[in-house]
């Protein structure tokens, strides 16, 4: 049962995958049954920025499922779990009314809520369990209460009509609607001080779901933002941009100040994950604020940066969640005080950690460093506007990004070095089973190989032998 529910779960990815890209380069379809859903039915709608974070959970949960091949074994907790997880999470771009919306949303919650209590025995996993079940459903609380306030003033659940009757609502109206939301999108996507379950979730799930958590569920925060923000209601005023680029800034330098001074090797890329959802809120909150002063050429640019941002971190964020994952395995540690040697032992598992490492400090000519530059290169821009307290908001991004990109440096540089302590002992012998080996080391591959290919298309990845993984262990979740 575990092995058909990995083989679902690529093949939803796969699918996604293929109908996101579709979706990008333009094409559409609507599917609609209205027996299959209460108050409005089944109502699913492919369009070019749904396509995007459809294609985002389909390019990570392929490899993901490769990986978990390996990874997990025959290990039947999650069986079920992890391939409804894929698929509620591919749904969620393609809601075209409320209850869709809603019900996708809410499996996907759930779960992920199994998947983060994998290791039930262990104490850690049930505490981050709970944490996150608390903070998911209090966001969703703010969603419902969100699209009912608009449902009831538009007189429809359906996307579609709360697009043509945004502009006849009252501003303050949209602004409750848009505090809701957002409230209940940022917690999602972890946005400080929302962000409690992140840390303590990532490390406790196996991290073939870590990378798909981090990956892409997280990125359906920013999908909800920007729906909200910028379709749903239309555009907004002024301080609709300016709370989002703040809310940006501040979780990317407290994000990364919390990475920098952790050890735990999972906790780190969790609260790294916080570093970069601010870095990419800060190009949507700059996008909704030359929107809303009618700047429609730099808000273009600004989300572009942001949207780039997050393919980018789908792919080495994944890539350093299983080369993680590979290294937990095969040590029976997250303590980074305690890993070392490792690239000897693990030299092409390194060889991808430190590519990942590379691309999220945001070194050139890495895709995190394109992606960052975008960015800056957008915000620069607000000199042009003549509005004293926009241009103080711009230059608090402007000082939060370059911060938080000098602190990611460091950060990674300490994530990814190779201390002279000596290696920790294996705990038991390696499994004789090249065919786990493989499927766990060419996943890492993969996403290392995207990780360059984004910000140069000519280049080409070098053939990859897999890595000589050690067995598992349980004395930490890997």
């Amino acid at each position: 049962m575990a092995a058909a529910g990995r083989f679902v779960a690529a093949a939803v990815g796969l699918v996604a995958l293929v109908l996101g890209l579709g979706g990008v380069a333009g094409r559409a379809f609507t599917v609609t049954v209205d027996w299959l859903v209460p108050l409005g039915g089944l109502e699913l709608r492919l369009d070019p920025l749904g396509g995007l974070f459809l294609a985002l959970v389909g390019g990570v949960a392929l490899p993901a499922s490769v990986y978990a091949a390996g990874y997990a074994g025959s290990a039947r907790r999650g069986a079920l779990a992890y391939p409804v997880f894929v698929a509620s999470m591919g749904v969620v771009p393609l809601a075209a009314n409320m209850m869709t919306f809603a019900i996708a949303w809410e499996l996907m919650s759930l779960a992920s809520y199994f998947l983060v209590l994998h290791e039930r025995e262990a104490r850690e996993s049930v505490r981050a369990a709970w944490v996150y079940a608390v903070m998911t459903h209090a966001g969703l609380a703010c969603l419902l209460a969100g699209m009912l306030l608009l449902g009831a003033w538009t007189g429809s659940l359906r996307f579609a009509d709360w697009r043509a009757a945004a502009p006849t609502l009252d501003t303050g109206a949209r602004g409750v609607v848009f505090v809701l939301l957002a409230a209940g999108f940022a917690g999602k996507a972890g946005v400080i001080p929302l962000h409690v379950w992140l840390p303590l979730a990532h490390p406790a799930a196996p991290s073939h779901v870590s990378a798909l958590m981090s990956g892409v569920m997280i990125k359906l925060g920013v999908y909800g933002l920007l729906r909200a923000g910028l379709d749903w209601l239309g555009v907004g005023p002024a301080w609709w941009g300016v709370a989002v680029l703040l809310a940006g800034t501040v979780s990317a330098l407290i994000g990364v100040l919390y990475a920098l001074v952790d050890r735990d090797l999972k906790k780190l890329l969790a609260f790294s994950s916080i570093e970069n959802v601010g870095i990419i809120l800060i190009g949507v909150g700059a996008g909704m604020l030359y929107h809303s002063v009618g700047l429609a050429g730099l808000a273009l640019l600004a989300l572009a940066g942001a949207l780039y941002h997050t393919i980018n971190h789908a792919a080495f964020k994944a890539l350093l969640f299983l080369g993680a994952g590979a290294v937990v395995r095969a040590t029976g540690t997250r303590n980074m005080e305690e890993l070392g040697g490792l690239i000897k032992r693990m030299p092409w598992t390194a060889a991808c950690f430190l590519v990942g490492s590379a691309a999220i400090a945001a070194l050139p000519p890495l895709n995190g460093f394109v992606g960052e530059w975008l960015t800056f290169v957008a915000l620069l821009q607000s000199t042009r506007l003549a509005q004293p307290a926009l241009n103080l908001t711009f230059a608090l991004g402007i000082a939060g990004l370059a911060l938080t990109s000098g602190l990611a440096v460091a950060c990674f540089v300490k994530a990814s070095r190779s201390p002279e302590a000596t290696p920790p002992p294996t705990r038991t012998k390696p499994r004789p089973r090249c065919a786990r080996r493989w499927s766990r080391s060419r996943s890492p591959v993969w996403r290392s190989a995207s990780a360059q290919r984004s910000s140069s298309p000519r280049s080409s990845p070098s053939p990859a032998r897999s890595p000589a993984t050690a067995p598992r262990s349980r004395s930490a979740t890997g």
